[in-house]
């Protein structure tokens, strides 16, 4: 099935709201971020097919979607550069190197680029209208988590590796009647008990660098839980009551290799 990105009656509206920024080298005070963005697997995509007028059947672009991944990642890990409609994928080895090696360094293996295509980007140019909903009136924020052993955003915590963690009003701080109760947590979402992480090495309001803790459960999922009695929006004083930010993403635990 090939993708008619010249199509004329298609406009897409993506709704947006304001969010603080979260990068410590940001240089406004906000970000734009889809107001409502659900995450679709396999099933859930097929399942949008009579939506968009596609004329094959949900079922059949379930398995065609299914056996083309299963088919792009064995191509991917043989070294072809795989070229479709909607994305360019390619495997490269990061690192450097002398000239002498017979083997890669420890804990690094090859990784994927993924770039979306020139008629992707042009399509999204030209039939995606964007409509502005005002600031998201969020009391802190994780925005997003970077493994640092797998070099993966938003998926993966290596357990005994660094974590850094951006967002706003993060900074993990209370009074004394308060401290026990803070940190950040890593809470289960199939229902282990919550693990606090013990080594915060950098503290800050949209930056945490942590080390993963030891009690996770490998290959279960995460997410992330700051308690706080700090402001977000000011650093001057500490709230009456403490405060939480969960993220909207979940993190699969894994053992460092």
């Amino acid at each position: 099935m090939s993708i008619d990105f010249n199509v004329k009656d298609i406009l897409h509206r993506i709704q947006v709201r304001f969010i603080h920024a979260f990068l410590p080298d940001a240089k406004k005070p906000y970000y734009l971020k889809a107001v409502h963005q659900p995450e679709l697997d396999i099933h859930g995509i097929a399942s949008k097919a009579e939506v968009y007028n596609i004329g094959t059947s949900p079922k059949v672009i379930e398995e065609g979607f299914t056996a083309g991944s299963v088919l792009a990642c064995y191509l991917a890990a043989d070294g072809y550069r795989l070229n479709t409609p909607l994305f360019k994928m390619k495997v490269k080895v990061p690192g450097e190197y002398d000239g002498s090696e017979t083997h890669l360094p420890q804990e690094v293996y090859p990784t994927v680029v993924l770039q979306a295509t020139a008629q992707f980007r042009k399509y999204l140019r030209e039939k995606v209208k964007i409509e502005f909903d005002g600031i998201e009136q969020a009391d802190g924020l994780i925005a997003e988590a970077y493994d640092e052993a797998s070099e993966m955003m938003d998926e993966l915590a290596t357990i005994g590796k660094l974590l850094t963690i951006h967002g706003f009003g993060l900074k993990i701080e209370a009074d004394d009647t308060h401290k026990n109760a803070v940190g950040l947590f890593f809470d289960s979402v199939i229902g282990y008990p919550p693990v606090k992480a013990d080594i915060i090495a950098v503290n800050q309001p949209r930056t945490l660098k942590v080390i993963v803790p030891a009690g996770l459960k490998e290959g279960s999922p995460y997410k992330l839980r700051v308690v706080t009695q700090g402001s977000a929006r000011t650093s001057a004083h500490l709230l009456k009551e403490l405060r939480q930010s969960v993220s909207d993403f979940s993190l699969t635990a894994q053992l460092s290799t």
